[in-house]
């Protein structure tokens, strides 16, 4: 068994309104609460980076899929949402919402086709983000998977 150590360093001043900074690897940012909070909004936060998680592991693994099947693929890009449900003061992150735009090379087959649509039901639970929220947070897949013309 392998195991991979990630590892983010922190700094918060206190209070609800500053602003604090992360650092794990590549990722440097400010960090704050969102306007949508009532928060400064400035860098990123807990919710965008739960949904660049849950986004960027799936549109990875599914790129990771067609290329292990040989697909041809032309263009794929993302779209993603991040619902968060605030009832009597308690924040809940509710559902996110994957929107992939798959869109395979002129002049492939019905079959690589079919396979392609596959693989995009399938990424959405092989992503280890998509496992580890699982049952937490509501996922859902809106794919829109074609051939160029």
């Amino acid at each position: 068994m392998a195991e991979h150590h990630f590892h983010l360093n922190a700094e918060w001043p206190g209070g609800r309104n500053n602003v604090g900074r992360i650092e794990a690897g590549n990722l440097k940012t400010e960090i704050s609460i969102p306007p949508e909070m009532d928060g400064p909004g400035i860098g990123t936060n807990p919710d965008e980076m739960l949904l660049g998680a849950a986004s960027t592991c799936y549109i990875i693994t599914l790129g990771a899929m067609m290329e292990r099947a040989s697909l041809p693929l032309k263009t794929m890009e993302l779209q993603s949402v991040g619902v968060v449900d605030v009832t009597n003061g308690v924040f809940t992150y509710k559902k996110i919402i994957h929107r992939p735009t798959v869109v395979l090379k002129e002049g492939s087959s019905p079959e690589e086709l079919q396979k392609t649509k596959q693989l995009v039901e399938k990424a959405e639970q092989s992503c280890m983000i998509s496992r580890a929220v699982q049952g937490n947070v509501s996922l859902q897949l809106e794919p829109n998977v074609s051939i160029a013309s």
